[in-house]
């Protein structure tokens, strides 16, 4: 772990063992293509949940998974397309790199990672596009020895148009991705604010998960569920108040107050939030096609004109 990353405002990731052979990895500060990722041992192997966004984060990443067990990674899931999840997953040799095909689709779609304008400038390493190549509809079982992992597509898009769970009933241990964000701003600019909603009620907290691994942010219990359907349906009631006033995303972002949820990290977020909430008032399905670089413009516009901070 010598070599994980410490930048200015952030802290060494660590690896906090949930359940027996089961752990989390958390890399602070949770803000911009900072995540979580998370790994199951087993006597033949192991399985990684989600790869880092950088090289160096992946292969300190790598190299904590090390620390634990000498058995070679079998299995990457990608818990959804996003490039902090999946840039990474090339450096995972000879591991099946698993997913929703709607994922393997913006993985592609997406390409090489980029930084400016959007984001401040990042060292990426030398990326190369792995994407998932083992594919799914609904879901698979995975086990690690005789412990069941069942990854699920939620049914609906959420965070992403594919947002997948990976769910281990018999230790009630959940790593949800990017549904949920532990103090950080939830994103539903790719995704729906009405969908994570309905999957958060109907299909995550169901599930009654004693341990939750959130995308971002620190290792939870069931209680993070109703916090982030809070800002969800403050969101929801913010755009529906802001939009009978005839107010934009941005002008609407710009006269809230966040209450609550102002300590929450890459508050600009509200503003693609915003975007998503009035195209789902405008009667667009979940997950529909919406201009998604005006909505970055304009949430650079919210953080000062300046790009979004970014200490990946």
């Amino acid at each position: 772990m010598s070599d994980a990353p410490d930048r200015e405002g952030t802290g060494a990731p660590r690896l906090e063992e949930v359940s027996e052979g089961i752990f989390a990895y958390v890399q602070p500060d949770g803000t911009w293509w900072i995540n979580n990722t998370g790994f199951l041992t087993g006597a033949r192997g192991v399985v990684s949940v989600d790869a880092c966004s950088t090289e160096r984060r992946t292969r300190a990443y790598l190299d904590a998974i090390r620390s634990v067990t000498s058995r070679p990674v079998r299995t990457l899931v990608n818990t959804h397309h996003h490039g902090d999840h999946t840039f990474g997953n090339y450096l995972f040799s000879g591991a099946t790199v698993v997913g929703h095909e709607r994922s393997r689709e913006g993985v592609i779609a997406w390409g090489k990672p980029f930084d400016e304008p959007f984001w401040t400038k990042v060292d990426w390493g030398d990326v190369e596009i792995e994407p998932p190549f083992l594919t799914y509809t609904d879901g698979v079982t995975l086990w690690v020895d005789d412990l069941r992992c069942e990854v699920r597509y939620v049914g609906t898009p959420a965070h992403t148009p594919a947002d997948s769970i990976v769910w281990i009933p018999e230790r009630r241990v959940l790593f949800c991705g990017d549904l949920l964000f532990n103090g950080g701003t939830p994103f539903l600019m790719q995704g729906s604010v009405a969908g994570a909603i309905k999957v958060l009620s109907e299909v995550l907290a169901p599930l009654d998960a004693a341990t939750i691994v959130p995308g971002h942010g620190p290792v939870a219990g069931p209680e993070l569920i109703d916090d982030v359907l809070g800002y969800l349906r403050f969101v929801q009631s913010t755009a529906a108040s802001a939009k009978s006033a005839g107010l934009s995303p941005l002008e609407a972002a710009r006269e809230t107050d966040l209450g609550p949820y102002s300590e929450l990290t890459d508050s600009e977020r509200l503003v693609g939030n915003l975007y998503r909430a009035y195209a789902e008032l405008d009667g667009a399905e979940p997950g529909a096609q919406i201009d998604l670089f005006a909505a970055m413009n304009d949430m650079v516009t919210y953080n000062g004109g300046r790009p979004l901070t970014c200490r990946a």
